[in-house]
């Protein structure tokens, strides 16, 4: 048993995303493109007269879903690398995903790491922040975030500024993972150290509401370099994945 177990949850549906009436270079189609490569999204552009320009939607099942300006999908995931997380270039506030990114929810995706790839895990490091800002704004509730080894927390600048900006708020924040380094009782969170699959495998992030939901992005690493994961703010899906997490781990 784990966390891959509310792999089956999900549906999987298919997405587009459609670039309409672009000014950006091509360039920027193309990093569009492969950051969805090989994953149930289909990345497109259209001209579409007198439309606004720049501008990318999300379809799903024919009808548009979410929209949201090509820029702020530039800035938030084109632009920028995984170091940019892990060395606190990128900050906290600076976070925060365009809609069009967090509502392709419930899509399974199965990503490499580096150097099988620069860009497949990019999305998922994106929407863990992004979940990690959302619980910082709100100020209430529990956050669970797994890193597979405790000592990363220490080991990268920018996640360990992350969890000093959490631990000092208001939010119940726990860590879990392989407990090769102890963070120390300034940091302000509450360990759950282990030696098993999901301890060692499991890459969750999980915002649980005082009145029940919130958001969560549950993965699991199926070989070396490999995962498989999703994200989600559906309010029974996030019970179940908190509640997973606080009585099996």
């Amino acid at each position: 048993m784990s966390i891959a177990r509310f792999f089956d949850r999900v549906e999987g549906a298919r997405s587009s995303l459609v670039v309409v009436n672009r000014d950006q270079p091509r360039p920027v189609q193309r990093m569009l493109s492969r950051l969805f490569e090989d994953q149930p999204v289909h990345v497109e552009e259209s001209a579409i007269p007198d439309g606004a320009h720049d501008v990318v939607l999300l379809v799903r099942d024919g009808d548009v879903v979410a929209t949201s300006p090509l820029e702020d999908v530039m800035q938030s995931v084109l632009l920028v690398n995984s170091d940019l997380f892990s060395t606190g270039a990128r900050t906290l506030a600076d976070a925060e995903l365009p809609t069009v990114l967090t509502e392709i929810e419930e899509t399974r995706f199965d990503v490499r790491g580096y150097p099988a790839s620069e860009t497949d895990k990019l999305l998922l490091i994106a929407v863990s922040r992004a979940i990690e800002r959302d619980a910082w704004l709100s100020g209430e509730g529990r956050l669970r975030s797994a890193f597979q080894y405790l000592s990363r927390i220490r080991d990268e600048s920018g996640t360990r500024a992350v969890y000093d900006t959490l631990g000092d708020s208001d939010l119940d924040v726990h860590v879990y993972g392989v407990p090769d380094w102890v963070p120390p009782e300034s940091v302000g969170v509450t360990i759950h150290g282990g030696y098993g699959s999901d301890f060692r495998r499991g890459w969750f992030v999980v915002h649980h509401r005082p009145d029940g939901g919130g958001s969560a992005l549950a993965a699991y690493r199926t070989e070396e370099k490999r995962w498989t994961g999703f994200w989600t703010s559906r309010d029974d899906l996030v019970d179940d994945i908190a509640d997973y997490v606080a009585y099996t781990l």
